[in-house]
């Protein structure tokens, strides 16, 4: 490996680092502390959207510290207002809660969910989630994942969630008759569990039932926002408006914020009191995540990601599906899951050496969040030495 392979005894072994450090980013690259160059195909778990050193992200970031970085939401912020303002115009929503990470935003969502419940008189409040979904690592929506390894060791979890199979209306139309049920929280794509995509009308389905029945329809869009599909928001795709839509991951390029937005009635239940945060929101976040707003609506970012998309698809038809070990491949826009017929999770270390960052989840799956920025040599690139890996592999289970 390239450089440094030690990490201090002081930090919580809450990850198993690769053996690299990095320190500058430009564009789609990254260099470690020999001068190497990496092409980044994950940014950063999607977010680093725009790539790094981004100007008009450093540049508000510049502005904004040399001014003032915080203060507290018992005043006004003039960054934030004009966020929401933009967020609240690209969404449809009417109302924002800004906190500090996906999690955050997913937590807000819950609280609004039960707020909506106890506003009907019912005192136990359920909230319908899905198998193999992930939307979070504290403990209520680590409750809310679908993923028992994450949860191991963590018990007692909370009550209050009831679980469902992803993309089965009629599993949910069963639960109808269920008078606790105040809301769905779903991903339009779940992406830690193995880039899942739902049919087309999966999420229409779930607005109508949750319409017929008072039901908040409540989108984790931490990982599918920000233009990562195509559309500044995935459920855009599909013409619809959830109550409540939680995001973060692209919406600062790398600055910790997230968002929670809502509409109508969902909209009015926080009041002063309700929920909080310290930093939440606070002037240097909402400057830099206003700044990659702009950048990505009206700096043509998402529809390059579209056009580019398009190009990777079909470049992964042409040159990975016909390989014998590759299962599936699923894309939505320039969120990519190329789905083998083993277990791949060395293919991270792998691609490391040859100069390229990736991920993989669900142990099969190689999950693609490249930069919408992104250009069609780079990703002849990452295809180029991704299925030298996958014939690597065939060629050795071959053999074996």
């Amino acid at each position: 490996m390239t450089n440094s392979n030690q990490t201090s005894s002081h930090i919580m072994h809450t990850y198993g680092r690769l053996p690299v450090e990095f320190v500058s980013g430009q564009g789609t690259q990254l260099f470690d502390t020999n001068g190497k160059a990496y092409l980044d195909a994950i940014s950063g778990i999607g977010v680093c959207a725009l790539g790094h050193a981004h100007p008009d992200v450093t540049a508000a970031i510049t502005e904004q510290a040399q001014t003032l970085i915080h203060t507290s939401n018992i005043y006004h912020i003039g960054s934030q207002t004009k966020l929401a303002d933009k967020l609240c115009a690209i969404s449809g929503m009417d109302t924002v809660f800004f906190g500090n990470s996906g999690a955050e935003a997913n937590e807000a969502a819950i609280k609004i969910a039960r707020l909506h419940g106890h506003q009907q008189g019912i005192d136990e409040p359920a909230i319908i989630v899905f198998d193999q979904s992930f939307h979070g690592r504290t403990i209520a929506t680590l409750t809310a994942s679908g993923n028992p390894k994450i949860q191991a060791g963590f018990g007692p979890l909370l009550g209050g969630f009831i679980r469902a199979p992803y993309n089965n209306l009629n599993s949910i139309k069963e639960l109808t008759g269920n008078k606790n049920i105040v809301a769905v929280l779903v991903e339009p794509i779940q992406g830690e569990g193995g880039l899942n995509t739902p049919d087309a009308n999966f999420l229409q389905g779930l607005r109508d039932i949750c319409t017929a029945n008072n039901w908040l329809l409540m989108l984790d869009e931490v990982q599918t926002g920000n233009g990562r599909t195509g559309k500044y928001f995935a459920y855009q795709h599909h013409n619809i408006l959830p109550d409540v839509v939680s995001t973060a991951k692209g919406l600062g390029n790398g600055v910790p914020i997230g968002a929670c937005l809502a509409k109508g009635n969902a909209a009015q239940l926080m009041q002063p009191g309700s929920h909080g945060s310290t930093y939440g929101g606070n002037p240097l976040v909402c400057s830099a995540a206003l700044a990659t707003v702009t950048a990505l609506v009206d700096g043509g970012v998402i529809e390059n990601a579209a056009t580019q998309a398009e190009y990777f698809k079909h470049s992964l038809e042409t040159k990975l599906a016909p390989l014998n070990n590759v299962a599936d491949i699923r894309t939505a826009g320039l969120m990519i899951g190329i789905e083998l017929t083993h277990d791949c999770t060395e293919f991270v270390a792998a691609a490391l050496e040859q100069g390229l960052l990736i991920n993989v989840t669900a142990n099969k799956v190689i999950r693609l969040l490249p930069p919408l920025i992104i250009q069609p040599h780079e990703i002849d690139q990452i295809i180029d030495v991704l299925a030298s890996l996958i014939k690597a592999a065939n060629t050795e289970a071959e053999s074996a």
